[in-house]
């Protein structure tokens, strides 16, 4: 059994990979500050006796003894990382530097929840990991993903100057059951509005690209990294490439939904027009792929949203 410290354990990826550790058999503490997690993707956990929860933001020094760090904490939507960008870039390299401070004092591995974000606009496509990315640093998703990126310099010179175990993975589009819905991100807004038979709102013209990872595959990849020797950066997502339009269509016609795709607005500032990962390292060195289709994923994700209207 392991101890181990699950930074953002209450959010989305966090209390899926909080249940998968816990149910190893695992000793899992959770720590979250609720910013966007909530204690309803937790609340089942409570009953194991090895598993706990601490309600502390990470901006702040922890003083735990842990065998094993996983640093998810920070707001990872447009929405709630645009609401207080001081404190998600705050969260994203203080928190970082004090959990990276807690893995030198005790000797644990520790993994960044890093995203595809430090790689912005991309020129290029698909996106490898040698790609140094085309990010905007003052506009309004600036605080995101240059704080994402300022965490993988002091994951690095920590493990070159300190010699801390540590991991990098670049997290591309995830979905699936406690996703929040109020997050603002694409299968969310489709699922709801379809459900509710309402209009689906489309960014843009609908012809950007997302590729859609479904959540149990990614938490997979996440564990499998802890476990393996190398540090990264590792691309984790889902390299099946789909026009949001084709999601909406596509959601549309799972729920059964009256739906029409009836509103077009303008595309946000620096969204990106394509995401696509490459995941060649990720098979080489960790045999890890997705398996979960895109349909089987978003019939599973239409379930929970379901339960919770």
């Amino acid at each position: 059994m392991k101890k181990i410290l699950v930074t953002g354990g209450a959010g989305f990826l966090g209390s899926h990979l909080c249940t998968k550790l816990v149910l190893e058999g695992h000793h899992v503490l959770c720590v979250d500050n609720y910013f966007t997690g909530s204690k309803k993707n937790i609340e089942y956990l409570l009953e194991y006796k090895n598993f706990e929860v601490i309600r502390q933001d990470i901006c702040f020094p922890l003083y735990v003894e842990v065998d094993e760090i996983y640093n998810l904490a920070c707001p990872a939507s447009p929405v709630h990382y645009q609401h207080d960008p001081i404190q998600t870039m705050k969260t994203s390299i203080l928190g970082a530097y004090n959990m990276l401070g807690l893995a030198k004092r005790t000797g644990a591995k520790i993994l960044q929840a890093s995203t595809s974000e430090v790689y912005g606009d991309p020129l290029e496509h698909p996106q490898t990991e040698e790609y140094w990315g085309n990010v905007n640093p003052i506009g309004v998703r600036s605080c995101y993903d240059e704080g994402k990126r300022a965490a993988e310099t002091l994951f690095v010179d920590y493990a070159r100057k300190h010699n801390v175990n540590a991991k990098i993975i670049r997290i591309f589009n995830t979905y699936g059951p406690k996703m929040a819905s109020n997050d603002g991100r694409v299968v969310s807004n489709f699922i709801l509005q379809a459900l509710k038979g309402e209009n689906i709102t489309i960014y843009g013209d609908g012809s950007q690209t997302r590729s859609f990872c479904y959540v149990d595959d990614l938490i997979n990849g996440i564990t499998k990294m802890m476990n393996s020797n190398i540090m990264g950066p590792i691309n984790l997502g889902n390299p099946n490439e789909f026009t949001v339009l084709e999601l909406a269509e596509s959601i549309i016609k799972l729920t059964g939904s009256k739906s029409k795709i009836g509103q077009f607005w303008e595309l946000p500032e620096d969204d990106p027009k394509q995401r696509q990962p490459n995941i060649a390292k990720a098979r080489m060195f960790l045999n890890w792929e997705p398996k979960v289709q895109l349909k089987d994923g978003l019939i599973q994700t239409i379930g929970y949203f379901k339960s919770t209207l």
